[in-house]
């Protein structure tokens, strides 16, 4: 086990230093768990390989699943991926929050290829947790992407972790941080849309519905 630090329900002044704690573990090259408003998440670098490779092993990842990420704000994404028109109103609406958009990975993408799983697409959203959205803007603010891997904590198949302590007690191999903010406030993971083309496809369907996405679409 790694370091299990408990954040209870402080402010963010409160736990300022475990929040730098958390952004050096990550330019180390070293990974955390940490919570969101949905299930807790495994994270670190998106640019560095073994990061990578590290994280398919600790969930046991088939190579061809590729990973989530997490991002700061819309300005982060842009570095990275490119968005159309549908993707613009769902980010302006749906960020931070809940909804994860499938984009297309800019050309000459600085993003390895094995995140991905070698396609041409990234899934990415901006988080609303005050914990994980100030670790990401930490991160910019030293001069780093503010991008993280973001993929649930759990083994690929199995429920993912709605606490820090569930981390430790399900996740035998070791994660360098564990930022432990009690229960999830939510057990349902993100929805995650498709914006590839001027119509969503809808891949998975967590705490905002396929119908409130439609009806905010069909009112614009």
């Amino acid at each position: 086990m790694g370091f299990l630090v408990k954040l209870g329900r402080k402010g963010l002044e409160e736990i300022d230093l475990y929040l730098k704690i958390a952004v050096e573990t990550i330019i180390e090259g070293k990974i955390i768990a940490f919570p969101t408003n949905s299930v807790y998440g495994i994270g670190g670098d998106p640019l560095n390989l073994d990061v990578i490779n590290r994280i398919y092993d600790i969930k046991y990842r088939d190579r061809d699943k590729g990973f989530l990420l997490l991002a700061s704000d819309f300005e982060e994404v842009l570095k990275i991926a490119e968005f159309n028109d549908l993707a613009i109103k769902l980010a302006n609406r749906y960020w931070p929050g809940q909804v994860t958009l499938i984009l297309k990975k800019k050309d000459q993408s600085v993003i390895p290829p094995e995140l991905t799983a070698f396609k041409n697409t990234i899934g990415v959203r901006v988080p609303e947790n005050e914990i994980i959205l100030s670790i990401l803007d930490l991160l910019k603010n030293e001069g780093h992407l503010g991008i993280l891997i973001g993929t649930s904590a759990n083994y690929s198949g199995e429920p993912p972790c709605i606490s820090g302590e569930e981390v430790v007690k399900k996740i035998l191999s070791p994660i360098d941080l564990i930022l432990d903010s009690g229960k999830s406030k939510s057990r349902l993971s993100t929805t995650i849309v498709d914006c590839t083309t001027q119509e969503p496809k809808f891949l998975r369907i967590g705490s905002i519905s396929e119908e409130q996405i439609a009806e905010f679409l069909s009112i614009k």
